[in-house]
This record gives structure tokens, C-alpha cells and sequence, in this order.
């Protein structure tokens, strides 16, 4: 149960459509949410393209960031070989481990999209693995899930505890300094002051991104509902349920780390108050 990520490898693009097609119609039953999806095809040669593009808008995020950083790394002969060891993918590996996706998980994937082979990508919830196993395996779709996790929060998380407690050594370095190196370690400290103030605004963004992304889903959930027969209403309160409690957890610990960033920074300002 939960948000995922969906990869299902089919042997030619008409096939993949097709699981697409029956993704929308498990979502249509209730079986399923089916917040964004894209299809992507690899020819004979191994070049990686969209067929059809990710969904627009807050939910199309995530499906976004995956495509993108498949058909990036998985289009060249060598695949993700390739990807995994040019700086120039670094952005693409990057972006995909932001967005919760292990290189471990394209590797999977890589293994199963070989020349002429086209994917469905997703971002579903569901209450079971079985409804989408068996649609999707009768027609030959090798299926790979990942729960996308919450790797920017804890990022963010991390590096704002990281400045924090940089900025609390260098404040004792400064009560303990000479006159003559009080100078430096106040230029450290005001440059601390710069990092926690910019952490605040990533967090801000992370936090309205965030909240976008949880009014889409909700939204795609209610007119979900309002179409489903009343013996899938049920289910469908079930996922409303588990992603308010998701939402209000990742938001308290953003918003704790936003409080503490901005306590270090007025903390930082008495700091160089003479």
C-alpha cells in the first residue's frame, strides 16, 4: 500500500500502450490511483525516446524526473554502464536520487528494456500487487516498484543540522578567540549565516512543492471516488487516509528543520552583535 513508482517492460510499443490502457481502466474500477504516467521505447539501435510525455502539472513531477533520467541514461549502447560512470549523467543520477530511485532500480529496468522494447512508467497507489501483476502480465509485462521515498527531505534535514552545528562550534570559537582571529571566525559565522538563510528557502520550496503535490493527489482521489462503484469508495478513503498522514509527517519535520534554520540564524546575528 502506498505511492510507487512503476516501471512494466513490454516487448513492442503497441504492447506497452495496451498496459497503459489497462493501468487507466484498473484506476477507472478503483483498483488502483493512476496519478501520472509516460511510455517510453527503445528501437534496434538502443536509442531511448518518449512515445507519450508525462502528465503536466505538480503530479507529473515524479514520473517527469524517472522518464527523464531513463531515457538519459538507458539510450546509449553501452545503457546505464554509460550513465553510471560519465560525469555527464551526473545531473540525471542526481535527479533520480532526489526523487527516491536507486541506480540499483534502473539497473533492473536496464536489464529488461533491450532493443525493440517499449515501458509504461508510473505513479500509482495500490492497495495490492495483484490486480496490476495480472493485467499486466497477460500481456508479457515485466513489472519493477519502488517506493519513492523521501530523500530531499532528508537531505535538507541533513545539511541544515550539518550548518547548525557548525555554526554552534564556531560561536564557541569565537568567545574563546583572540582579538586578532575574531575577525575570521565572524566571517565564518556570516557565512553560515548565508547557508541557513538559503537552507530556509529551499526547505520554503520543498514545503510549497510539496503541498502542490499533495492537493493534486487528493484531488485525482476525489474524482476518483465520485466515479467508482461503492464497494471501491471504500478503498479509495483507505488511500486518502494513509497520504494525509504522509503529508502531515513530511511536513512537521520540514517545518522543524525551517524553525531550528531560522533560530541559528537570529542566533547567528547576536552572534556578531559587538
Amino acid at each position: 500500500m502506498g505511492n510507487k513508482i512503476l516501471v512494466s517492460v513490454f516487448d513492442a510499443e503497441r504492447t506497452a500502450f495496451e498496459g497503459l490502457t489497462a493501468l487507466k481502466d484498473l484506476h477507472r474500477d478503483g483498483n488502483i490511483t493512476l496519478y501520472a504516467s509516460s511510455v517510453i521505447a527503445k528501437d534496434a539501435l538502443g536509442t531511448v525516446s518518449v512515445r507519450q510525455a508525462e502528465d503536466s502539472g505538480p503530479i507529473g513531477t515524479l514520473v517527469g524526473i524517472v522518464t527523464g533520467g531513463l531515457v538519459g541514461l538507458l539510450g546509449g549502447p553501452a545503457g546505464v554502464a554509460v550513465g553510471a560512470y560519465v560525469g555527464g549523467f551526473g545531473g540525471l543520477m542526481y535527479a533520480l536520487f532526489q526523487s527516491g530511485v536507486s541506480m540499483d532500480f534502473v539497473d533492473e529496468v536496464s536489464a529488461s528494456l533491450i532493443p525493440g522494447t517499449a515501458a509504461v512508467v508510473a505513479d500509482i497507489d495500490e492497495m495490492w500487487m495483484a490486480p496490476i501483476d495480472t493485467r499486466l502480465g497477460a500481456l508479457g509485462g515485466t513489472t519493477f516498484r519502488r517506493f519513492p521515498g523521501d530523500v530531499i527531505d532528508a537531505e535538507l534535514i541533513r545539511e541544515t543540522d550539518a550548518a547548525r552545528a557548525e555554526l554552534e562550534q564556531l560561536r564557541s570559537e569565537l568567545r574563546e578567540s583572540s582579538a586578532e582571529a575574531k575577525a575570521n571566525v565572524e566571517k565564518a559565522i556570516d557565512g553560515q549565516r548565508h547557508k541557513l538563510e538559503s537552507l530556509d528557502d529551499r526547505i520554503g520550496k520543498a514545503l510549497a512543492q510539496q503541498d502542490a503535490e499533495f492537493q493534486a493527489r487528493l484531488a485525482t482521489l476525489r474524482e476518483q471516488q465520485a466515479k467508482a462503484r461503492e464497494s471501491q469508495r471504500q478503498q479509495i478513503d483507505a488511500r486518502k487516509a494513509e497520504l494525509k498522514v504522509s503529508h502531515e509527517a513530511r511536513k512537521a519535520k520540514l517545518e522543524e528543520a525551517r524553525r531550528l534554520a531560522k533560530e541559528s540564524v537570529e542566533a547567528t546575528r547576536e552572534a556578531l552583535v559587538p
